[in-house]
């Protein structure tokens, strides 16, 4: 066999082994991937119930309700256009509050709802740590 066919089969049979591996990486995430919707989106086209998604948006205005257990959370996400119920059980992140942004991690429900796994607050650009925030204030009072 002569060296330029050699190479152009090292090639092919390399081209063949990564598109493989990428083919077997993708068949493997696809089902642990989380696609994000807003509350608007979700309505528009709602996933299949049971599948693993975030929903992202801001609580709603007096809508966070505890349940008497302690540890079930009621309240509902907003786009500005559309909301959606969601439902929580565990520890939520210090946070989370009315009128701020959060990315539930779950599943929508049959009936429209959503059932969260997990919660992330979000915060804005100007978010900083109190300790920072302590830091800062004692190095401006030293300064001349």
């Amino acid at each position: 066999m002569k060296p330029k066919h050699q190479r152009m089969l090292l090639a092919g049979l390399a081209l063949v082994a990564v598109l493989g591996a990428a083919g077997l990486a993708l068949s493997g995430l696809k089902d642990e991937a989380a696609f994000f919707y807003a509350p608007a989106d979700a309505r528009a086209a709602p996933p299949e119930p049971g599948r693993a998604v975030r929903l992202g948006g801001m609580v709603a205005s007096g809508s966070i309700q505890r349940a008497r257990d302690g540890v079930t959370i009621h309240f509902i996400v907003t786009d500005g256009k559309d909301s959606v119920p969601v439902s929580f059980t565990g520890v939520a992140p210090d946070l989370f509050k009315e009128d701020s942004g959060v990315v539930a991690e779950g599943h929508f429900n049959a009936d429209g709802s959503f059932t969260a796994t997990n919660l992330l607050a979000k915060h804005d650009e100007r978010y900083m740590p109190p300790e920072v925030a302590g830091a800062m204030h004692k190095s401006e009072t030293l300064e001349p």
